[in-house]
């Protein structure tokens, strides 16, 4: 009739087993996840800065292209440079073209210029210093780049990382690139 003492004292330890989680369990929880977004923050944000550094690269590049392709065997000195690209369709799809003005990711202008002495400059308003930094130290194939007032001019390339920061010293920054 009665249980025997070890029967009854698993019993009694299953009806008393603890069902849920405690405070300290759950502060912990909640403590790890945190630490797990905000890693995941950091990298999908180094991720993006990248990306952008990257698509700029990639307009710049396409631009200087498509004016050599555009001015094969003729002087780059038309004052009508900038509409001849848009009418030709000549300007990266990531850049948004609006009034006669093309507009590169930050809401600055992109404009693509000729110049008196056969050369052409592209000029990137308002471009975020990581992205400033990365494009120039890895440019290649241009005559100089400069900032917009044509001061901290570099001319060789690749980009010494100690130029290129003395370029890009703003959080927003104008860029000019120039090429034959």
């Amino acid at each position: 009739m009665f249980e025997q003492l070890p029967q009854r004292r698993a019993r009694v330890a299953r009806l008393h087993r603890q069902r849920g989680a405690s405070l300290l369990e759950a502060i912990a929880y909640l403590g790890v996840a945190a630490i797990v977004v905000l890693a995941a923050v950091s990298l999908l944000q180094n991720a993006f800065g990248s990306a952008r550094s990257n698509q700029t690269t990639e307009e710049i590049t396409g631009l200087r292209t498509n004016i050599r392709k555009m001015y094969a065997g003729q002087p780059y000195n038309d004052p009508a440079m900038l509409a001849n690209l848009i009418t030709a369709r000549a300007i990266p799809g990531t850049l948004t073209v609006a009034n006669n003005q093309i507009n590169n990711t930050w809401g600055g202008i992109v404009t693509p210029a000729s110049n008196v002495a056969g050369t052409f400059t592209i000029t990137y308003t308002n471009v975020p210093q990581d992205v400033c930094m990365n494009v120039v130290s890895g440019a290649t194939g241009w005559t100089q780049i400069a900032d917009g007032q044509g001061n901290h001019a570099i001319a060789a390339f690749p980009a010494a990382a100690a130029a290129a920061a003395a370029l890009c010293n703003a959080a927003a920054n104008d860029i000019a690139f120039t090429a034959d």
